[in-house]
């Protein structure tokens, strides 16, 4: 069978991916403006033999998508800002106790309920940083509805892979966004599965350190029981405060993503190679980028865009080249300052990066971007 070309918006692309992934549990709470994603999968999973469930809250939504997951299912919850900051604590309980799972995030206006209909881009740090305590984390930033179909995709992929929450994380715009999406043939989609457990119940560790670092999940129903808690715990998942293991057991689940760094990081380059100035940008910001950088090199103007598309972790090796090779760099975001902390802190010279902000509720335009180029270029 081959591939099929449909017109989406980004949301119902996100709720088909994660069909196409193999979601078979959904839990989540209405929000401005993800809620197309739930109504989508609420009429879809029961088609695939899957199930939806409305919760009371987004604190229940993320716990019923841990015990879904933890049950043996391909889990997922979608939310905005407010719900994110209510999914926090669960979100670090799923990193500690290694529960696949995936948060997809649709971003918008802050803080408090702020405008629940307007795009922002207000959630990168909290994305990384929003829970308590060192913790694993990864977080995928598409910038178009394919990219959202595929993108979510991969979040469960990565969430399998590595036995960790996955955010998907884009804003209002590309949510709502309706694009010609190609949706490959079912049978060329890749997907991964976690590593199931084998063997006795007397040799099993539940989180055993293994060669990759991720260890072995036991299948439900199968004879091989794990205890789960959120307390920092040793390998066969009872708790422990003794420095070194407690110490060995929080570095295993950072080194596990670090480790894996080439498997898990996706960027995208537009002539990063010879720019005098380098845009550094994601979600819509980055296709106004875009069409900045072409505007700007057909008046003479070396121009770049540097987009990653993991977000975190954050691509600093691509970040930090294309950083040294040009003379200033252009953070464009629609928040008050977040992406450019990053940005800056890989660039190395002083006041070489410098930020474009917005947060009125309303996109940064292509021809910002170019009159705020043209001010650093005329500036050196």
């Amino acid at each position: 069978m081959s591939s099929s070309l449909a017109s989406l918006p980004g949301n119902r692309a996100c709720a088909l991916g994660a069909l196409a992934a193999g979601c078979r549990f959904f839990a989540g709470y209405p929000i401005t403006p993800s809620s197309e994603i739930a109504e989508q999968l609420s009429r879809e999973l029961p088609r695939v033999d899957g199930v939806f469930i409305q919760m009371e809250d987004e604190i229940g939504s993320l716990a019923a998508v841990i015990g879904a997951s933890l049950g043996g299912a391909k889990a997922m919850t979608a939310t905005s800002g407010p719900g994110f900051s209510l999914m926090q604590e669960n979100l670090g309980y799923a990193a500690m106790t290694e529960t696949p799972c995936v948060i997809v995030n649709v971003m918008r206006g802050g803080p408090s309920t702020g405008m629940p209909t307007r795009p922002a881009q207000g959630d990168i740090m909290q994305a990384r940083w929003g829970t308590h305590g060192d913790h694993p984390i990864i977080v995928v930033t598409p910038a178009s509805v394919q990219e959202i179909y595929m993108e979510t995709i991969r979040a469960f992929n990565l969430a399998e892979e590595f036995r960790t929450p996955v955010v998907v994380l884009y804003d209002e715009t590309v949510a709502h966004l309706i694009e010609s999406v190609e949706i490959p043939a079912a049978s060329t989609i890749v997907t991964r599965n976690r590593k199931w457990a084998a063997g006795t119940e007397r040799e099993f560790a539940p989180y055993a350190e293994t060669d990759d670092l991720v260890p072995f999940m036991p299948r439900p129903g199968e004879g091989l029981r794990a205890h789960v808690t959120g307390l920092t715990h040793m390998a066969d998942g009872f708790p422990t405060q003794k420095p070194e293991l407690a110490s060995r057991a929080l570095q295993r689940i950072l080194d596990k993503i670090e480790r894996h760094r080439e498997r898990i990081e996706s960027f995208e380059t537009l002539g990063t190679e010879d720019a005098d100035v380098v845009i550094v940008a994601i979600g819509i910001v980055a296709r106004a980028a875009r069409r900045a950088v072409q505007d700007l090199r057909a008046e003479g103007i070396k121009a770049g865009l540097l987009r990653p598309v993991t977000l975190w972790p954050f691509p600093e090796a691509a970040v930090r080249a294309a950083a040294t090779r040009a003379r200033r760099v252009l953070v464009p975001e629609m928040n008050a300052g977040q992406l450019v902390l990053e940005v800056e802190r890989l660039a190395g010279a002083r006041g070489k990066v410098v930020g474009l902000n917005r947060i009125d509720g309303e996109p940064i335009t292509p021809a910002q971007i170019v009159a705020k180029t043209r001010e650093l270029v005329a500036d050196e």
